[in-house]
């Protein structure tokens, strides 16, 4: 048995007893760890990312070269830190029903927040509604733009197009944590509005969304 082995055992036991709530933030992280570093002391990676990330939260959201700068992490840790985000989210996504109407800004919020979960840059989605405003297809249309008006309109066409939507939801997030449309978010989706009219496609709504927080352009009177 290896000096760490008893450690480990009692970590994990605790775990299994008790689950995360007596453990701080350190023991969480070292005991994530043992399943990419299984002779090492992981205690002082733990202390390492925490000291370089600041938060929990900000070590599982940092990117690979980040997470290669520290000392002593390697492949197999970066691959582990870099899953549970996109784990979490898929396990979100899959508790998000995707066959019921969204026919309410509410539904929107509720339909949306799993899906910006953990992104680390902007994400547009365009959700596709048949004419019971159901679901018939997500799909990113932009990704990693400053905002909004970086939509193409002709891209977004074409999808609903493909798809033979009856309405359009978009949707992005807001890193600044605020849920609040800017000036160009309000003329993009003027922008987009037009076009889709032109295909007799409606743009039932503009959702943004900033952590858990969200707000309708519609609901709040930013589409004209």
């Amino acid at each position: 048995m290896g000096v760490h082995d008893g450690h480990r055992a009692r970590m994990k036991e605790r775990f299994r007893g008790h689950g995360l709530e007596n453990f701080n933030d350190i023991n969480a992280l070292e005991l994530l760890l043992f399943y990419a570093a299984p002779r090492r002391d992981t205690n002082g990676l733990a202390h390492a990312l925490l000291e370089r990330f600041g938060s929990f939260s900000a070590v599982l959201e940092a990117n690979e070269q980040e997470l290669l700068a520290v000392p002593g992490i390697g492949e197999n840790a970066v691959t582990l830190l870099r899953l549970i985000p996109a784990v979490s989210r898929r396990y979100l996504l899959d508790k998000t029903p995707t066959n019921e109407p969204i026919d309410s800004a509410a539904a929107a919020g509720r339909y949306f927040i799993p899906r910006f979960m953990y992104e680390t840059e902007e994400v547009v989605y365009a959700l596709l509604l048949d004419a019971r405003k159901r679901p018939v297809q997500c799909a990113a249309v932009s990704r990693g733009t400053v905002d909004a008006a970086e939509i193409n309109a002709r891209r977004l066409a074409e999808i609903a197009l493909q798809y033979r939507a009856s309405a359009v939801i978009l949707a992005h997030n807001h890193h600044s944590g605020v849920a609040l449309p800017s000036v160009e978010d309000e003329t993009a989706t003027a922008r987009l509005s037009r076009a889709l009219d032109l295909l007799g496609v409606e743009l039932s709504d503009h959702i943004i969304v900033a952590g858990n927080d969200y707000i309708s352009m519609r609901e709040s009177g930013f589409m004209r």
